[in-house]
């Protein structure tokens, strides 16, 4: 029944965790506000006004200017760039790699723009488009308001969940909860830093090599670096098809690639071992097959949540396996009936 109603609701649901994720965010800003001597539902209200002014400046300002971008690059992928782009990669694979069969990419990719450019299913685009809009504008509505009950009241809704909890799990029950909301907390803020900072450098250093769009793709790059592993390509790729669809040519891809390898470098280097310590706590090769599974279960979006998944998972069985251990939780009722036993 808990599944059906989450299946039915799951719209509502996602913006509760939307919500609690912006609340992990944000908390570190209120308590600094309210140990600073401000009240908290002022700290809450001023941190959440803050941040509605800071997505309407972007809305009003920056995505424009990236719309009319993306609008510029939709106009120019078209199936005849797409195949002379298509002639001029394969005719450069040719002259390295003589198995490659001639026509062999260029029929692939038209047999893929004439999918892609299918009008037959505009009126499915446009209808998806409606919806879209409509839950953003749902979402306007909601998430800010579930957020500050989360930042206000997220300590009583905790305290009301332990009530239900029996006094033997008490503790695990408690102890769970916090390592859970501090390793997520964590995450989600190394990662938002993060990424902001490759998005920053990427678009820098991309105007450097000289690309137009340097701002919408550095933006793309940032976002695509919270998949672990894929993003980078995904970087890699993007640069080098808006570089080539820009000249023509592949002047440009040499110093695109460059310019990603530049952001790529920095992230590793400097901002990885400074802002994203090792909150999830798993091996790297445990990584790359949960962002795989994540991929094959729910596409972009499996591999966003794949990584917090697979976190909270991991603490909760070590938190169940310590206190086995350690409080003998599961034994309470034979515990207590061996003690009977001695008794009588």
């Amino acid at each position: 029944m808990v599944g059906l109603v989450l299946y039915n609701f799951s719209n509502l649901l996602a913006y509760a965790l939307i919500a609690l994720l912006f609340s992990y965010l944000l908390d570190p800003s209120v308590n600094r506000l309210e140990a600073a001597g401000v009240d908290r539902t002022m700290a809450i209200t001023l941190v959440l006004a803050t941040v509605l002014v800071i997505v309407v400046w972007i809305s009003t300002s920056v995505i424009p200017i990236v719309a009319n971008r993306i609008a510029l690059l939709t106009r120019q992928l078209n199936t005849e760039n797409l195949m002379m782009i298509a002639s001029q990669v394969e005719m450069q694979l040719q002259s390295s790699f003589d198995f490659i069969p001639e026509g062999y990419l260029r029929n692939n990719i038209g047999d893929f723009t004439e999918d892609l450019f299918n009008f037959g299913r505009m009126s499915d685009i446009v209808g998806n488009l409606i919806g879209i809009f409509t839950d953003l504008f749902a979402a306007f509505l909601v998430i800010p308001f579930a957020t500050f009950f989360f930042l206000k009241d997220g300590y009583k809704m905790r305290r009301d969940v332990l009530q239900l909890v029996p006094n033997a799990y008490f503790e695990t029950t408690l102890s769970l909860i916090d390592k859970i909301e501090t390793r997520l907390g964590r995450y989600f803020r190394s990662v938002l830093l993060q990424s902001s900072l490759v998005g920053l450098v990427s678009w820098i250093a991309l105007s450097v090599a000289g690309l137009s769009n340097s701002g919408t793709v550095g933006v793309t790059i940032g976002i695509a670096n919270t998949i672990p592993y894929f993003g980078p390509v995904i970087g890699y790729l993007l640069s080098i098809i808006i570089s080539i669809i820009e000249t023509g040519d592949f002047s440009l891809v040499v110093p695109c690639i460059l310019a990603v390898l530049v952001a790529q470098i920095m992230d590793n280097i400097i901002f990885q071992p400074l802002i994203f310590s090792k909150s999830a706590d798993i091996h790297p090769v445990a990584i790359l097959f949960i962002i795989l599974i994540g991929a094959q279960t729910a596409g972009i979006l499996g591999m966003l949540v794949a990584i917090p998944i697979a976190t909270v998972i991991k603490i909760t069985l070590n938190q169940i396996s310590w206190s086995i251990n350690n409080y003998h939780i599961f034994n309470a009722s034979s515990a207590a009936q061996e003690l009977q036993q001695k008794k009588k």
